[in-house]
């Protein structure tokens, strides 16, 4: 994939390669990719990540799930609605955010003290703040209060933000205000500037 693509905004039935042809692509494209993700994604605290979606990592995403579901024509609509919308659109960053514990005890315990947390993911850009807003296909609390171990946030920006985002060396936070997990970051410079090609 070129550089051109990270640009696209959505993906469509034409940008869909045949089964085929994607398994003979897959073991280089997932590698090319594999690269491409190394300044898109950034720890925040002892057990959370999120990982900057775009044009790209979406249009491997919906190959993977039709090469390992094999649903064929049929599935290829499904995996678009459910994509598309992670795919920042010009004046926002999509991140998809996993809380990742491997111990399945402790993961329940800890996520259900995270309820709301999807609700206080934020963005500071040289001291002006930027609240995440969490995709709105479903709720990813429960009614008792326990957060989903992966949330989709989009960040909107203002023009003004990303004019001082795209700044070389500009200090940008990431982070929670959440009582139970309020960890935060200043994004390392090679993220920076990966992420901010992703402004129109």
């Amino acid at each position: 994939m070129n550089a051109g693509l990270a640009m696209k905004r959505e993906i469509t039935r034409d940008d869909i390669l045949p089964m085929k042809a994607y398994a003979e692509e897959r073991r280089e494209l997932r590698r090319d990719l594999v690269e491409k993700k190394k300044f898109r994604r950034q720890e925040i605290g002892p057990v959370c990540t999120f990982y900057f979606e775009n044009y790209e990592t979406m249009w491997a995403q919906v190959h993977e799930m039709l090469y390992i579901e094999k649903g064929g024509e049929e599935q290829i609509a499904d995996e678009l609605s459910a994509y598309n919308p992670l795919i920042p659109q010009g004046r926002e960053l999509v991140a998809t955010v996993m809380f990742e514990i491997d111990d399945p005890l402790r993961r329940k315990d800890f996520l259900s003290k995270l309820g709301g947390i999807e609700e206080t993911a934020f963005f500071e850009v040289d001291g002006e703040r930027i609240v995440g807003k969490p995709e709105e296909d479903v709720d990813r609390t429960t009614a008792d209060g326990k957060a989903s171990s992966v949330q989709f946030i989009h960040f909107h920006f203002s023009e003004a933000q990303i004019a001082k985002f795209r700044t070389p060396n500009t200090r940008v936070v990431l982070g929670f205000t959440h009582p139970e997990y309020g960890h935060m970051t200043i994004l390392p410079e090679d993220v920076r500037s990966a992420l901010a090609q992703d402004f129109a």
